[in-house]
C-alpha cells in the first residue's frame, strides 16, 4: 500500500511540474473593480499588454464591480480554480472591509499573493473657481461650520475617507461626507456643486489638467506631478495611498505563482511601464510574493488601527 501512495504522490509531482513548464498555455484574465476610465482601471488597461509579452499569452481585464471592489477577487477565490489563468487585482479594502463590517472572507487565507504592483495617490480637490484656494480655507470653513463642508469620493472606509476623516481629527474640523458613487458620478457631484470637495484617488487628473478642478493637498510622501503639498508637508501627519497587487485564488501552485510573478516583474522594467507611471501619476510599488503576504498580514493590523481612530470599527 505504502509502494502504490508513493507512485501516485511521484505522478502527481511529475504532472504538476509539466504543467508549471507548459504554463501558460493560453489566454489569462484578470478582474478588475475598476472602471477603465479611473486612474487604476487606465493602469490595468495599459498594463495588460505589456504583461502579454512577458507571459507568451494574452491577458485580459474584466471589470466586475461591487462590494467596495471586493466582489471581483472573492468571487474569483470562490470559483475559478487555482491554476493561474483567472487573477485579481486586490486593493487596500482587503484589509479594511472585515474590519467595518461582517464578511465571508479572510484576505490572509483566501488568496494567492502573487505580486505588488503599484500605489495610487489621494489627494482632495475642488472647483477651480472655488472660494477655497488652500488647504487651510477649507480646513477653516469646516472648522467655523461644523458638518457643513460636503465632501465625495470614494466609498465608506475607503482611502480618501479615511485620510478626510484623519485630517478633521488632527485639524479639529469636521467634514461630512456625501456619497457620490463611482468616481465619475463623484466628478459630476462636484461640478454640479451638490458637494464642496472630493477626496480620493487621481481619478480627478484629468479635471485638474483641463482647469476644472483645483489639487489641494496630496496625502504621499512626496508631491505629484501637480505640485500640490502633501498633508505632511502642511503639518498634518498623514500618509495614505491606494496600494494594488494581483492575486490567485488560494491553493495555486507555487511554481506557477512564480512564473506570474516573474512575467509580471519584467513588466514592471518595461520603458513602456514607466511611461504609464508618470502618465497617470501612479507610483511604483513593487513587493515579491512573499513581500506582498506578509504585507498583507502586517496591514490587516494597522488598518484595523486606523479604523478604530477614525469611523470607528463594525460601522
Amino acid at each position: 500500500m505504502g509502494r502504490v501512495l508513493l507512485v501516485a504522490c511521484l505522478l502527481a509531482l511529475i504532472a504538476g511540474n509539466a504543467f508549471a513548464q507548459s504554463f501558460p498555455a493560453r489566454q489569462l484574465t484578470v478582474i478588475s473593480p475598476y472602471l477603465p476610465i479611473s486612474a487604476t482601471g487606465q493602469y490595468l488597461q495599459a498594463f495588460a499588454p505589456i504583461a502579454s509579452k512577458y507571459l507568451g499569452q494574452p491577458v485580459v481585464i474584466e471589470t466586475k464591480m461591487g462590494a467596495n471592489g471586493m466582489l471581483g477577487p472573492v468571487t474569483m477565490s470562490a470559483t475559478a480554480r487555482p491554476d493561474g489563468y483567472i487573477l485579481s487585482l486586490l486593493t487596500i479594502t482587503a484589509f479594511r472591509e472585515p474590519h467595518i463590517t461582517r464578511v465571508t472572507w479572510d484576505p490572509l487565507k483566501d488568496f494567492a499573493y502573487v505580486i505588488g504592483l503599484a500605489r495610487v495617490t489621494i489627494g482632495v480637490v475642488v472647483k477651480s473657481d472655488s472660494r477655497y484656494k488652500t488647504l487651510k480655507d477649507l480646513i477653516d470653513y469646516a472648522k467655523a461650520n461644523p458638518g457643513r463642508l460636503l465632501y465625495g469620493g470614494s466609498y465608506h472606509g475607503g482611502s480618501g475617507h479615511l485620510a478626510m476623516e484623519e485630517m478633521g481629527f488632527k485639524a479639529g474640523a469636521i467634514f461630512l461626507r456625501v456619497p457620490t458613487g463611482n468616481s465619475a458620478e463623484a466628478a459630476k457631484a462636484l461640478i454640479d456643486g451638490r458637494i464642496q470637495a472630493l477626496s480620493e484617488a487621481s481619478s480627478w487628473g484629468p479635471y485638474v489638467d483641463a482647469g476644472t478642478f483645483r489639487l489641494l493637498v496630496t496625502f504621499g510622501e512626496q508631491r505629484s506631478r501637480w505640485n500640490a503639498p502633501t498633508a505632511n508637508e502642511l503639518g498634518l501627519d498623514i500618509l495614505s495611498y491606494a496600494p494594488f497587487g494581483i492575486v490567485g485564488p488560494k491553493g495555486m501552485d507555487p511554481k506557477v505563482t512564480k512564473l506570474l510573478h516573474d512575467a509580471f516583474n519584467r513588466t514592471l522594467d518595461d520603458p513602456e511601464y514607466d511611461k504609464l507611471l508618470a502618465r497617470l501619476d501612479i507610483v511604483d510599488w513593487y513587493k515579491s510574493s512573499e513581500d506582498y503576504a506578509e504585507w498583507a498580514v502586517d496591514q490587516f493590523k494597522f488598518q484595523r488601527a486606523l479604523i478604530e481612530r477614525t469611523i470607528g470599527l463594525g460601522r
